[in-house]
């Protein structure tokens, strides 16, 4: 059994990390840190885990984690991942940083959106964790950048069709929705029940920090630089992902011919369901699972592509891409963990 160590268990996306890994059946549940509920038990800050997670939450030590764990996640806020994971590298551990710490290859870039680097020459090791798309990469990966939530919602659907060369992506939007959990657990006055319930809004638009991260992956794959246009919205739910994207086709081609285009492109991938039925992606659908729907429109007359993509924003969106990336690195069964039936509503 592998002991696993979750850094910042108490927010949103370490406590769905914990009740992920509480299940999982290749790992021990070693260690969760708090900075907020050190000496707390798990279960008295989440009380839906009573019986299943007793642990006492501890302040972190890289002596204590060294000691206890084999692989951390790191479920902190940017900035405070990368003055931790020097550390755990040099005692051989291996990490997978939800934060944006390690999500970029260039620095510079990065530090535009963010802060300063403080461990750029550990940028090189890290491999960006969009399991579909880079699994041959994690399997070695010492440290892994799980990606943001939104960018998992769009990437998915777009890479494969610009492995195919079908879509101009110089007409790339996303117009995407989400619940109000993926701003995590701090108190905010537009996460505030009264902000939120009946409140339909963009935030952020075209300035979200999420728009880089995505306009860096998706250079990479067309090898030409590529900026999405990017409008977020906040939806007034706790959780769930759903994004519209809009793209112009290179070329006519018929739904046949895309649905051939995902199916081949994620054969044997057990978290992408591709719609056939003609429906779009709906967030229902996906609630507490690592699965990301796919679903295709096509409009004829003006050469449109529309994808339709919903994800759990802190399962696929983070959580269960962490552990799914965690089972790759550890050459475990990539579903381990993850195979818990959907709710039907």
């Amino acid at each position: 059994m592998t002991r696993v160590a979750v850094v910042g268990a108490t927010g949103y996306a370490g406590a769905e990390l914990v009740r992920i890994l509480a299940g999982h059946p290749e790992v021990e549940l070693s260690m969760l840190t708090s900075r907020q509920h050190s000496g707390v038990r798990f279960s008295d800050v989440y009380p839906a885990m009573t019986g299943r997670v007793d642990h006492k939450c501890e302040t972190y030590s890289i002596d204590s984690i060294s000691g206890k764990a084999d692989f951390v996640f790191i479920a902190l806020p940017h900035k405070l991942p990368m003055s931790l994971v020097p550390d755990l590298v040099n005692r051989g551990k291996r990490v997978v940083d939800l934060s944006a710490d390690f999500r970029f290859l260039d620095p510079k870039l990065y530090e535009v959106h963010y802060q300063t680097h403080t461990a750029p020459e550990l940028l090189k090791k890290s491999v960006y964790g969009l399991p579909e798309i880079y699994g041959e990469r994690i399997k070695d990966a010492v440290i892994i950048g799980n990606p943001g939530c939104y960018p998992t919602s769009v990437l998915l659907p777009l890479i494969p069709l610009i492995h195919e060369d079908l879509i101009d992506t110089d007409t790339l939007i996303a117009d995407s929705k989400s619940g109000a959990s993926g701003a995590g657990r701090a108190l905010s006055l537009s996460t505030h029940y009264c902000e939120v319930n009946g409140s339909f809004k963009a935030y952020k638009v075209a300035i979200h920090r999420h728009n880089p991260e995505m306009d860096d992956i998706l250079t990479r794959e067309t090898q030409k630089p590529v900026h999405i246009t990017f409008v977020p919205h906040l939806v007034p739910m706790t959780r769930g992902m759903q994004t519209t994207l809009y793209t112009r086709l290179k070329k006519l081609v018929d739904l046949e011919t895309l649905y051939d285009c995902f199916q081949n492109f994620y054969k044997n991938r057990p978290f992408i369901r591709i719609r056939t039925d003609g429906k779009p992606a709906d967030t229902l659908h996906v609630k507490g699972t690592n699965f990301c729907d796919i679903g295709l429109h096509l409009d004829m007359e003006n050469k449109r592509l529309i994808l339709t993509s919903a994800i759990d924003n802190l399962v696929k969106g983070a959580a269960g891409q962490a552990v799914q990336n965690m089972n790759i690195m550890l050459g475990l069964d990539e579903t381990a963990g993850l195979t818990a039936v959907p709710f039907p509503l």
